[in-house]
């Protein structure tokens, strides 16, 4: 779910840390329950180590939360049919290609890293309903 910057090798004060957090900030957003993810977040930030990768990281949780409430039809979430799982996967492989890119600066693999965990929680959300059915 979470990685570090390829400069930061100590996880102790990392978001890394925080999985369990994330992954219920991510719940939160797909049932838009926004007062509730928005205190959470807020939690994460204060706990994050001051890095670059985890300023990114914490910016596109932020983004995730503003694109779900405003329904911008321009944003990735308005264009992503949340039902399209192969879609979905695509779009969570161009992230982490992104995420292993040398080309990027730490704050932008932070960035796509959640946007990559967020969609990786959208599948395995389907996945549990198809099971479920």
């Amino acid at each position: 779910m979470l990685s570090k910057s390829k400069n930061d090798k100590n996880q102790s004060d990392s978001l890394a840390n925080s999985r369990a957090l994330v992954m219920r900030f991510f719940q939160l957003v797909l049932e838009k329950h926004f007062d509730e993810a928005e205190r959470l977040l807020e939690s994460l930030r204060a706990k994050m180590r001051k890095n670059e990768w985890n300023r990114g990281y914490v910016q596109a949780l932020h983004g995730v939360i503003l694109t779900r409430k405003s329904g911008e039809e321009r944003s990735l979430l308005a264009n992503l049919n949340l039902d399209d799982e192969e879609a979905l996967k695509r779009h969570r492989r161009e992230f982490f290609n992104f995420v292993r890119s040398d080309f990027y600066a730490d704050y932008d693999r932070g960035f796509f890293s959640a946007w990559a965990d967020f969609l990786r929680v959208i599948l395995s959300a389907r996945q549990k309903a198809k099971q479920a059915d």
